[in-house]
């Protein structure tokens, strides 16, 4: 991440995805145990550092109101990828293998790697109006100060602008009215492989430690990490204990068979859920707004999640209690698919709401937010066979519901204290934001 800040998104997107093409080859020729845990940790670290910076270039390129929908349509994809792959891996295994399942992964990954080289642009700025520097720099020390009202610009830029003036016949006071419009690169410029901004290595290691420090001291970072978190260990552990015990009487089913359950469901539940989500999440904090004297508030987006948030306890109470009986496949594919329907509204909402109240930290957020979901869902999967040996597959599940219903329900408590709760965090908030390499104040 700290490099993302100081290099741009765009060398941490091709990087991410040609190391993971190349993990991917390594694991269609797995041989050990020791590969496969090598593998499945490269490709969690290196998915990682992709997924991290999603919300920032999200950030970089749309305005409060459209977030809703851009950060929908992300979840969405995330989600359908998640949810049609077992459909995939369960055909290619029966037709060419489990190994081509890996060969196919690293083609679509180097389908990507190529749309990235061309087609991704770098969305790291720093915004300049009408020729004046950004609101915070770097001085001598490499420490991060504000500029005096004096001096904001220098004798050269000086020099410059009256230059500039005298040649298009501007007075001094016309020029300094008059917006500086930069010069469009060209195409090749564009693909500029990394955008350097200024700053020490010391300025960079801040950003390795601040994630933690703002996960731990920022209620709505620490409820984002919590609630994505949840929401994404539980469907892992849905789709974990189908390929688990779905291949058991009384169901029996094949590989191809495990991957439609495992798949479909999550695909109609967040195909229907995305698209309602995106366009209400955006309409309703305008009205709310405007109901507000034209003053928006991060935590109006909260509504959407008692909205559609009590979907997610419903459907793991019908999938585990469906499961845990021995009950008809359908009435699992339905308890699945009202989860996705809660999941991905959830996740949208809780991301946005982090991206809003604090945009320009959004990056560090997002690191402390993702390793919290990464650990939860690792804690989960990995305690999973143990807790349903002790006490069954039904009781697992009907506290996984009742955990995520009091996540849910702690959107209430945001809803009316999270305005005053960000308040307190308003003089680290602004200290954290002068650390940024690329400022959007």
């Amino acid at each position: 991440m700290p490099f993302a800040l100081k290099f741009g998104r765009r060398p941490i997107y091709i990087l991410s995805t040609a190391l993971q093409l190349g993990v991917s080859v390594w694991a269609a020729k797995i041989q050990t145990v020791a590969d496969l845990m090598l593998i499945n940790a490269f490709n969690c670290f290196l998915g990682s550092l992709a997924e991290a910076i999603v919300q920032m270039t999200i950030a970089d390129l749309f305005f409060v109101q459209q977030r809703g929908v851009t950060t929908s349509i992300y979840v969405w994809v995330v989600v359908i990828a998640i949810s049609l792959a077992p459909v995939a891996a369960g055909y290619i295994t029966l037709d060419q293998g489990w190994r081509w399942v890996w060969i196919w992964v690293a083609i679509l990954l180097g389908i990507c790697l190529v749309l990235f080289f061309f087609f991704y642009e770098e969305t790291k700025y720093i915004r300049q109006i009408e020729g004046r520097p950004p609101t915070s720099i770097i001085d001598s020390n490499n420490a991060y100060t504000r500029p005096s009202k004096r001096n904001l610009i220098d004798q050269s830029e000086k020099k410059e602008l009256d230059d500039l003036s005298v040649k298009n016949g501007l007075t001094h006071s016309q020029s300094a009215r008059q917006p500086i419009q930069p010069t469009r690169k060209t195409y090749i410029q564009r693909l500029k492989l990394w955008s350097s901004s200024p700053g020490s290595f010391k300025a960079l290691m801040y950003h390795t430690t601040q994630p933690f420090f703002m996960m731990l001291t920022m209620p709505a970072v620490a409820y984002t990490a919590l609630m994505y978190g949840i929401t994404t260990a539980c469907y892992q552990i849905t789709v974990t204990v189908i390929s688990s015990y779905m291949v058991r009487p009384p169901y029996n089913f094949t590989s191809a068979e495990i991957g439609l359950i495992s798949g479909i469901p999550g695909f109609i539940g967040t195909t229907l859920s995305a698209p309602i989500c995106g366009f209400l999440s955006d309409r309703i904090i305008l009205w709310l707004a405007k109901k507000n004297r034209g003053v928006y508030e991060p935590e109006m987006r909260l509504w959407l999640m008692i909205a559609f948030g009590l979907f997610i306890p419903t459907g793991l109470l019908i999938f585990g209690y469906g499961l845990g009986q021995g009950k008809p496949w359908p009435m699992i594919a339905v308890g699945a698919g009202i989860y996705t329907f809660g999941m991905t509204p959830a996740s949208s909402v809780v991301l946005a709401y982090a991206t809003d109240a604090y945009t320009n930290i959004i990056a560090d957020a997002m690191v402390g937010v993702v390793f919290a979901r990464n650990v939860l869902a690792t804690i989960f999967i990995f305690a999973l066979t143990p807790w349903i040996d002790s006490v069954g597959i039904a009781n697992v599940f009907l506290t996984l519901a009742l955990i995520a219903a009091l996540f849910v329900l702690l959107s209430i408590v945001l809803l009316i204290y999270g305005k005053r709760l960000r308040a307190h965090t308003t003089a680290r908030y602004e200290t954290w934001s002068g650390r940024q390499f690329d400022t959007r104040h």
